[in-house]
């Protein structure tokens, strides 16, 4: 086990590596920040005298190798536009962020589960069509233009819900469905099938034939057995609307890390970027490591195996 942990260990601080290397890569090619730093028509000299106070004049594997040094030291630079520690505005962001996300995943793996298991159990009825027809509909649909379609339907039309911003429970409503339909949609298809084939293995056979209750075999038997790919699934969706986040949160004008790295990136504010992008990524390959080691606990031949 402790050889596993270490391998997988291993393999997110190199992906980390490479990750903060494509940050600093891609921030560099959205252009000269200099010019939305200074008023507009502001001298060669004075836009010289601020390139080299960035430190934007200096070759830029000098740059790299500086923000790696500040990289591992913990600081990631000082926002251009907010002028304070841009990891400390993107952690004023992350509550919001994370808020919306746990909410969603919870309501989308609730729902996702259950409409799968409700599937396999009425096989060939109209319960199957109906869950896998919306699971497909829901895992084609855009987040944006479902998310335009929310508002128009209950915020303009109906005036139920605000279109977006903070302040109460009902402005996480439209952003949490919007980022719940599309975990459920994957999650129900994926238990659905998972449940099939645990339902023709000879453990469940021998569990009805000993005439055990629906539900000691359902939940003991079967749910208990196909749920390990649903939790390997669950990382990467988890990390997806971690990513994915950006657009809901754009539209709703919720504050999350994904609305702020948007604003860094129209202010080219290189070290609001990498500090953002850093931290959702991170934060991704921890939740990639976290559901590795729970799926080597629940089946201990992941952690046998060479």
């Amino acid at each position: 086990m402790a050889k596993y942990i270490l391998s997988r260990v291993v393999e997110v601080l190199i992906a980390l590596f490479g990750l903060v290397t494509i940050i600093f890569l891609v921030s560099r090619m959205l252009g000269d920040p200099v010019s939305l730093l200074l008023p507009q028509g502001a001298s060669a000299a004075d836009l010289q005298a601020m390139r080299e106070q960035l430190g934007l004049q200096r070759p830029l594997l000098d740059q790299y190798l500086g923000f790696l040094r500040h990289v591992l030291s913990g600081d990631l630079g000082t926002s251009f536009f907010y002028q304070r520690p841009a990891l400390q505005v993107v952690l004023e962001r992350m509550p919001a962020t994370l808020a919306l996300t746990a909410l969603s995943a919870l309501f989308g793996l609730a729902i996702g589960c259950l409409a799968g298991l409700a599937a396999a159990l009425y096989r060939n009825s109209v319960w199957e069509f109906l869950v896998l027809t919306l699971a497909m509909l829901g895992q084609a649909t855009p987040a944006f233009w479902l998310a335009i379609m929310l508002i128009l339907l209950f915020s303009v039309h109906l005036g139920w819900l605000p279109t977006g911003g903070t302040g109460s429970v009902l402005h996480l409503v439209m952003p949490t469905a919007v980022m719940s339909i599309f975990i459920a949609a994957n999650i129900a298809r994926l238990f659905r099938s998972s449940l099939l084939e645990v339902m023709g293995e000879d453990y469940v056979r021998t569990a009805w034939a000993k005439g055990l209750p629906p539900r000691t075999v359902i939940s003991w038997h079967m749910a208990r057995n196909a749920v390990l790919p649903v939790v390997t699934m669950s990382g990467l969706l988890v990390g997806e609307m971690l990513g994915g986040s950006v657009v809901v949160e754009t539209i709703f004008s919720w504050p999350g890390v994904g609305r702020l790295i948007v604003e860094a990136v129209a202010n080219r504010d290189f070290p609001l970027i990498q500090a953002g992008v850093a931290v959702v990524s991170g934060l991704f390959l921890l939740v990639s490591l976290a559901v590795d080691l729970l799926y080597s606990l629940l089946d201990p031949r992941v952690r046998q195996s060479p």
